[in-house]
């Protein structure tokens, strides 16, 4: 069974929105459309009417491009104002087995017992260690034989008032939002592989206004974090520097922006407010302002990781996307500022069917991750932000229906449902007998458990059936 999705990144500097098809977990492009952010800064909505009209020029061009009219979508949103929290759940095992209903009322108890302040909002509960019986680190408890499971989440969640106005936005170009997810998250899950994922991996997105990381170990992501300086902040310095328009000084960085090499050459470049002038100007100034801006925010991701307390559990090194690793020399930069772990550049993944050459850039890694995530590359097991279970397991999905977590909407209807049926059979007895007020009735025992056999309630009925 195929389902065409719409996925939109909503960035600071660009939005894309790409529509495709997924089929047995393989996703295949149909149309995409860009364009350039208006009223979001940051990471941040400043402007809804601004953003919305961005955000509905995108889609319109890959509904052109894909021939199909969608009206929901599943959304990036900023690392910006996200936090996380660790929290731990268990449960005893009533049958023994584990099965989907038992996975998910552990993670509910886990996202219960969590302090989420109120004005956050969940947006991904993510497991990264079950446990079953005293056994630590199950990789799949589904099907297991244990009598207790325990787990230990991380929850991200958003602001409430940075999550109203995407919302908001989103809605003003006329599509719903069925899915959320950490623009972070997604940019990982577009450029991990699965030994990196075994071996814990720390994924750094440098984009044009934010940078992001992300540290993957275990089963899922452990950590997030966010940086307000991106591509543009190079852009800016240049400009400031070399007394240069802004765009001038952004094709500057693209053609000359070099790490490693330093040039003595001279360019001529026109100056701001003076159309009839113009500055010669050393590449090697050009490079030291390149530089310092990108060594400032990769040592400030540095000391993150280091407050992270995970770094001994990422094997397998750093990974960095987004549109600033195509300044030449940035993985080596990167490699002198995390000298024993090893770093590489990561573009989004082949297994995409229909891919333009447009989108194979590290930029375009968090919409794909937005496509993979629909597609089932999501952390086994995950809360999603509608607080349903993600997972793959081929099983009914009314299993799912009698958790009991506090009071759910099924326990409040299964005991109005109940009180019904007993009002009924006592309408029916008051019509057909006088009803003594002090007479006993063994229909009124409550049936405390019906597993447990309740003793009580046997004596009733035996002795029903005996008179």
């Amino acid at each position: 069974m195929s389902e065409t999705i719409l996925a939109i990144d909503i960035g600071s500097t660009k939005i894309c929105a790409i529509i495709a098809e997924i089929e047995d977990s393989k996703v295949k492009i149909q149309g995409h459309g860009i364009a350039k952010s208006q009223g979001i800064k940051k990471g941040a909505i400043t402007n809804i009417e601004l953003a919305s009209k961005a955000i509905k020029k995108a889609i319109a061009d890959a509904k052109r491009i894909a021939g199909s009219n969608l009206t929901s979508a599943t959304v990036s949103i900023s690392n910006a104002y996200a936090k996380s929290l660790n929290s731990t759940g268990v449960v005893n095992i009533p049958h023994k087995d584990i099965s989907i209903k038992e996975i998910n009322r552990v993670m509910q108890t886990a996202l219960y017992n969590a302090n989420v302040p109120n004005e956050y909002e969940v947006i991904h509960v993510l497991p990264y260690n079950f446990r079953v019986d005293d056994q630590d680190f199950i990789e799949d408890p589904f099907g297991m034989n244990a009598s207790r499971m325990e787990v230990d989440v991380n929850i991200i969640m958003t602001q409430k008032s940075n999550l109203s106005n995407l919302k908001k936005a989103v809605r003003s170009a006329g599509v719903e939002i069925d899915g959320i997810v950490l623009s972070g998250y997604a940019s990982a899950i577009a450029t991990m592989d699965a030994d990196e994922k075994e071996l814990g991996v720390a994924v750094i997105d440098l984009g044009g206004q934010t940078s992001n990381l992300v540290i993957h170990t275990g089963n899922s992501i452990r950590y997030n974090d966010f940086l307000g300086v991106g591509s543009n902040h190079i852009t800016n310095d240049l400009s400031m520097a070399l007394h240069t328009p802004l765009q001038i000084a952004e094709n500057v960085k693209i053609r000359h922006g070099n790490l490693i090499e330093t040039s003595n050459e001279v360019i001529e470049l026109p100056i701001i407010g003076d159309e009839e002038n113009r500055n010669n100007v050393s590449l090697e100034i050009v490079h030291s302002v390149i530089f310092s801006r990108v060594e400032e925010a990769l040592m400030i991701l540095a000391n993150s990781l280091e407050k992270s307390a995970l770094k001994e559990q990422i094997g397998a090194g750093i990974i960095l996307t987004g549109g600033m690793t195509k300044l030449k020399g940035i993985r080596e930069l990167a490699q002198s500022i995390f000298p024993a772990m090893p770093v590489r550049v990561g573009k989004p993944s082949n297994d995409i069917d229909g891919l333009f050459d447009e989108l194979k850039d590290p930029a375009y890694s968090t919409v794909l991750g937005l496509l993979l995530y629909k597609a089932g590359e999501h952390t086994p097991y995950e809360i999603d932000f509608q607080q349903e279970l993600l997972h793959s397991k081929d099983v009914q999905q009314e299993n799912l229906s009698d958790i009991k977590i506090a009071n759910t909407i099924n326990e409040v209807e299964d005991i109005k449902l109940t009180k019904q049926k007993r009002d009924t059979k006592i309408e029916k007895q008051q019509k057909n007998a006088p009803v003594d007020p002090d007479a006993f009735s063994f229909d009124d025992l409550p049936d405390i458990s019906e597993e447990n056999n309740n003793p009580i309630k046997k004596l009733a009925n035996w002795a029903k059936q005996l008179f």
